[in-house]
């Protein structure tokens, strides 16, 4: 049987602007705790480390980095433990059953590996297989996976996904998972004998916990993103969250996927609606990722979001995040 990639439809908009000096926004800013240990001393975490690091447990964890600075729920059973600073680095951990399925690593150290070297170290195919009890499964790439978001498998269980800057060939960040998980968010399509996993049931109050994990994710690795390219980092702003908020319950409830509202309103309207007061401002949606981390390797690959992204004359940010949809608003 063969099953197409399975997409959450999570819409996410997100709004960068720039504040004029005479007349900044009063806005409201996340209160971040950070993680004091030796650990943040440390240089970043290579692959190798994060590959060591699945099923390790919970326990293992806080003995090496301590307690994390949040944990977000995510849609795939497991809760994200995350380490950030949130310009230099996010590091996730997604712990299930008190273990460690799945490692996500982004860094602005981590960005000098290029596609070349990477694609000959691991061997780049179209084709992976995996095996589990009495089910057989072949993940199938496209040319643009291969490109932009390439598979290896590392042994029997474990496997990393790869997430490439393409307009410069260069790692930006990625993810080391285990074979089960991969099963579960399905980023690829499969051909399989045998059964799949079920997919958990989420109640409203879960999702909407998966949602406000997913908008700090997506603010954090807009950061990190900023800080590879030498940008500097973006501000919260809580008048671009609730702009970003109200277009992206709009799109999911009446349906439809678009910069302009279906009253006709744009960027310009939804802003004044909200009395932001801004210089510049643009606007990121996405639908159709499995998740945050994903909604952002499309729009650092997406020229037009990429622009948005890393436009140094922004200064603020505020994104939301709708079950189906990602939504980020940048201005100055």
């Amino acid at each position: 049987m063969v099953l197409s990639k399975k997409m959450l439809f999570l819409y996410v908009a997100g709004l960068l602007f720039s504040i004029p000096y005479d007349n900044p926004v009063m806005a409201n800013h996340y209160s971040y705790l950070s993680v004091q240990n030796e650990w943040e001393e440390q240089t970043a975490i290579d692959v190798e480390q994060a590959v060591n690091w699945t099923e390790q447990s919970d326990e293992d964890l806080k003995r090496v980095l301590g307690e994390p600075e949040r944990k977000d729920q995510s849609a795939y059973g497991y809760v994200w433990w995350v380490y950030t600073n949130h310009e230099n680095y996010v590091y996730q951990f997604g712990i299930k059953d008190n273990q460690i399925q799945t490692v996500y690593i982004i860094d602005d150290e981590e960005s000098t590996e290029d596609y070349e070297t990477l694609k000959e170290r691991h061997s780049f195919t179209t084709e992976i297989s995996y095996e589990q009890e009495q089910s057989y499964y072949t993940f199938r790439l496209t040319q643009e996976d291969i490109e932009r978001r390439p598979l290896a498998k590392i042994d029997d269980h474990t496997f990393i996904q790869f997430y490439f800057d393409t307009f410069t060939d260069s790692l930006s960040a990625y993810r080391v998972i285990s074979g089960d998980t991969l099963l579960t968010q399905r980023p690829y399509e499969i051909e399989y004998v045998g059964k799949l996993p079920e997919q958990s049931r989420l109640s409203d109050e879960d999702w909407n916990k998966i949602e406000e994990g997913m908008e700090q994710q997506i603010f954090d690795i807009t950061n990190v993103i900023r800080s590879q390219h030498d940008i500097t980092p973006l501000v919260h702003d809580g008048k671009a969250q609730q702009t970003a908020y109200l277009h992206s319950r709009d799109m999911s409830d009446n349906d439809y996927f678009s910069h302009t509202s279906m009253n006709g309103d744009g960027l310009k309207e939804r802003l004044e609606a909200e009395q932001v007061t801004y210089m510049h401002a643009a606007e990121n949606i996405a639908a159709g990722y499995i998740d945050a981390l994903s909604s952002m390797e499309g729009w650092l690959n997406s020229e037009s979001h990429r622009t948005t992204l890393l436009n140094s004359s922004y200064t603020h940010m505020g994104g939301r995040c709708i079950s189906k949809l990602l939504h980020a608003k940048f201005f100055t």
